[in-house]
């Protein structure tokens, strides 16, 4: 049984890191050992990210790849991308690969509202607080011109201010629902700046209107926040061409193969147990580049479920058709991404990742970052219809099998070489290992 432990936070690096060795581990020198292996050695590069949250110990990498030759909107990216699993770098070269010489990946945002919302209670006559409303609504926004300024100066700011009433679905409940163009940031602080300014305005407010009851005047906010819910921040990729331009290695038939993928992605529209699976796929790729130039993957993963489900029924995010001889792939997902503020400017990594990018604008990241989800779901999509996905997962995979049984280089080649025309398994690849070394 472990122990608890007051006033951890207050305990310098090397406190919480000794509390840790000898608490949990057998042996605690090998544990700090462990732990300080991944440091890093420039000093100030390692305080930058032990700062970056709370009660750091050391760092937990995860590999940093390259999927080229991505052409979006007739511009070749080589798009960076942070993952673990294996074969999804490798999918999404293959799929960017393959519709370059197709006419590339063609990518629009149709929208960029960002949403925030004052939740508060209200006990008394909704006709008085609808006047209320409409007479203190240029208060809200005149009483954040302070922190709206810099952001309308690049074209930005709040959009629109809406009274919602919401008492038929829980008792006493409105919200203000605000809309924001937040540009090149993801805006997260300045949406969630300018609402807890719209709570102000709306508590100060409310005692001073002379229609109000004294107990009409006490309107009880319970909190003010962004939504990482974002159906009207869109963007659309999309590939297409002539169903035989389909033809290449494992496509003989294109004919046949189009009209399985087409299936393949209807199944994936109607059966929920699907979807959640195809739509994973087309989030390896969107999580790897929002992980990969410093966004919140967790608040992507949210919004993009919830917008999947928006029809009462979850479903597929993709969609297929042949229409008159040309095949069809696309998609449509919220993306609220940005390109400054946050770990964009902090991470080295981050800064690098922009640049093999072009440096691009919050509207270029999300074409990039729509695309390289559909192209992963492509590559996914492909070789379940054709070959299966296992065959290309597992010749990926066997590196982590090898690294796991330590195998020397001449082992690695022996197996590599045996497997090369073999079924790969995990069962089949320690079988070998053992026999190899009896």
């Amino acid at each position: 049984m472990n122990n608890a432990i007051a006033g951890f936070s207050k305990l310098s690096k090397e406190e919480k890191i000794n509390w840790i060795a000898t608490e949990y581990f057998t042996s605690p020198t090998d544990a700090i050992a462990t732990i300080k292996q991944y440091w890093n050695n420039d000093e100030s590069l390692q305080k930058l990210h032990d700062e970056f949250i709370e009660n750091t110990i050391t760092n937990f990498y995860l590999p940093m790849g390259i999927a080229p030759n991505f052409l979006i909107n007739e511009n070749y990216y080589s798009v960076p991308m942070v993952i673990e699993e294996s074969s999804v770098v490798a999918a999404a070269a293959k799929s960017a690969k393959f519709w370059s010489t197709r006419g590339g990946f063609k990518a629009t945002v149709l929208n960029s509202e960002k949403i925030g919302q004052v939740h508060f209670l209200y006990k008394g006559d909704v006709d008085k607080l609808e006047q209320f409303f409409k007479q203190t609504k240029s208060k809200f926004y005149t009483e954040t011109d302070s922190i709206t300024k810099n952001m309308q100066k690049r074209g930005g700011g709040i959009l629109d201010i809406e009274l919602r009433n919401k008492t038929k679905e829980l008792e006493n409940y409105f919200q203000l629902h605000a809309t924001f163009e937040t540009k090149d940031s993801m805006g997260a602080n300045f949406i969630n700046s300018c609402l807890e300014q719209f709570a102000k305005t709306l508590k100060e407010e409310a005692q001073n209107f002379s229609d109000f009851s004294d107990d009409e005047k006490d309107i009880q906010v319970v909190m003010s926040i962004l939504s990482n819910y974002v159906p009207n921040c869109i963007v659309r990729a999309e590939v297409s061409c002539r169903v035989e331009e389909l033809a290449e290695k494992n496509i003989n038939n294109p004919q046949e193969f189009a009209e399985k993928f087409v299936q393949a992605v209807k199944i994936a529209e109607i059966e929920p147990f699907r979807a959640v699976t195809h739509n994973k796929g087309i989030m390896n790729g969107v999580d790897a580049v929002v992980l990969a130039t410093g966004n919140d993957f967790r608040a992507v993963e949210a919004g993009v479920h919830a917008y999947a489900s928006r029809s009462g029924k979850y479903s597929s995010l993709s969609h297929a058709k042949i229409e008159n001889g040309i095949f069809t792939f696309w998609m449509e997902m919220p993306l609220a991404l940005g390109t400054v503020g946050g770990l964009t400017s902090l991470h080295p990594l981050v800064k690098m990742a922009l640049q093999i990018l072009g440096k691009p604008s919050s509207h270029q990241l999300m074409q990039i970052v729509a695309v390289t989800g559909l192209a992963q779901n492509f590559a996914a999509l492909r070789s379940l219809t054709t070959t299966g996905i296992q065959e290309g997962h597992m010749k990926m995979h066997i590196n982590n099998i090898l690294n796991q049984f330590e195998t020397s280089d001449e082992e690695r080649k022996t197996i590599k070489k045996h497997f090369e025309n073999k079924t790969i398994s995990h069962a089949s690849v320690v079988s070998f290992i053992e026999n190899l070394r009896k």
